[in-house]
């Protein structure tokens, strides 16, 4: 699970923010909303969090942070080539954090022990990076690294819990490559599984990463997850009796040129392709009718596409980040997708939903959030962006949360007046 994520320095992000999941003592919504570790640091992890901000306040930023630091995770010792430059940019309005490292950093939850990981970077090198493990209180320092651009060196220190052929991995991370990935290619059987959870428990979804079919189409031909994602749907209140894939073969044609002799020769092949059709059956009291996906709903295909990654996630105890939530899911559609997170019985494996919204009206859904679940991004006047909790403002039990968002309570909405120049 994840338990925090920090970033600095970052797009419109310029001093550190913090998003945490640890739950506050507060005992509202306590067995659904919450997961129970059994590690004392973080004894509750929340199972929810959604982040509110009006438009180009940086909550966007937020999630491409996270998004950024795993493709950074998954692709320096690999895609990045030695000598290249990646294009990571730093909150440039400001003199002298235009010439600063970009930062991040996770805490997370995998096989009953924490681990904190980070590093910082430049669009020619990483600065710093480090992994802390903690499997009691006491933390275990695996491994640091250190940057001293004023000599030019650059100095590694290694922990006696990190095992392995550390002088080897050492020597094969470049400039430009982080220790941890290295490691993780080399064989390291302890850095594997944290490499990992960077590549396969996170899931991002946002303008950068677009939702696909094909893990729900693949799904929807296995009989027993056809009948959860069919659940799925219906207790989303949408109408569907059955869903099902036709698999079909097309006539279709290749065109080749031919080279080899030294003449251009092109040739048409015939060709078949293997296409996959979802079908809906909806049934009333006067008759019943079977429609293709095109016939549904924009709403309807996105929860369609939604459920199979959803369902697979939470099988599988991962985590789930969305960006603007609400652009493709009616507001009540996002409350059975927030409440089937929160489900104990559900979700038994302490998969996670993080996602940022423009709907106000889930702040005052009855028995949705918890107070300690509701963040808020806002830019000052310097244009950076700050990310608040709910909490910080100690809002009544009772209080109307909707009201005091859209009334600038607590931040996070645009300022009409200012920007279109009216008055009072």
């Amino acid at each position: 699970m994840l338990v925090e994520f920090r970033v600095k320095n970052f797009r419109s992000i310029k001093d550190e923010q913090v998003l945490s999941l640890v739950a506050s003592k507060d005992k509202t919504l306590e067995a659904n909303n919450t997961y129970e570790t059994n590690i004392k640091a973080a004894p509750r992890i929340l199972r929810s969090a959604v982040i509110y901000g009006a438009n180009a306040s940086g909550k966007s930023n937020l999630i491409k942070a996270l998004q950024y630091m795993r493709a950074v995770v998954g692709e320096s010792a690999t895609v990045i080539q030695p000598g290249q430059a990646y294009r990571v940019q730093p909150f440039l309005l400001n003199e002298e954090s235009a010439k600063e490292p970009t930062e991040f950093e996770v805490t997370f939850i995998l096989n009953g022990a924490r681990y904190q990981y980070g590093f910082s970077m430049t669009q020619k090198r990483f600065t710093s990076e480090h992994l802390l493990v903690y499997k009691s209180a006491k933390p275990q320092r695996w491994f640091s690294r250190e940057y001293d651009s004023e000599r030019g060196a650059e100095t590694f220190e290694f922990g006696s819990g990190l095992k392995g052929t550390k002088s080897l991995w050492e020597s094969a991370t470049r400039p430009n490559s982080l220790f941890l990935s290295m490691g993780a290619q080399l064989n390291s059987e302890q850095l594997q599984p944290i490499f990992d959870w960077f590549n396969k428990d996170i899931v991002i979804l946002n303008e950068e990463s677009k939702l696909l079919p094909n893990k729900t189409i693949e799904l929807l031909q296995q009989d027993e997850s056809r009948k959860q994602i069919k659940g799925f749907l219906s207790s989303a209140d949408i109408s569907i009796s059955d869903i099902k894939v036709v698999t079909k073969t097309e006539a279709g044609q290749s065109v080749h040129l031919n080279l080899s002799d030294g003449k251009p020769e092109v040739r048409t092949e015939k060709t078949e392709e293997v296409v996959h059709q979802v079908q809906f059956s909806h049934e009333t009291d006067h008759g019943n009718a079977t429609f293709d996906l095109k016939d549904e709903s924009s709403g309807t295909r996105n929860l369609l596409f939604l459920s199979g990654p959803v369902l697979d996630i939470i099988k599988q105890g991962k985590t789930l980040v969305i960006d603007e939530l609400d652009t493709s899911l009616h507001t009540l559609l996002v409350r059975e997708l927030v409440q089937l997170f929160q489900d104990q019985e559900a979700n038994k494996t302490g998969a996670q939903l993080i996602f940022s919204t423009h709907d106000t009206a889930l702040l005052d859904a009855t028995g949705l959030f918890r107070r300690d679940q509701i963040w808020f991004v806002e830019k000052g006047i310097d244009q950076s962006s700050s990310l608040i909790a709910l909490s910080e403002f100690s809002p009544r039990k009772n209080e109307a949360l909707e009201k005091g968002y859209l009334t600038g309570r607590y931040g996070g909405i645009p300022f009409l007046e200012r920007s279109l120049g009216i008055t009072n």
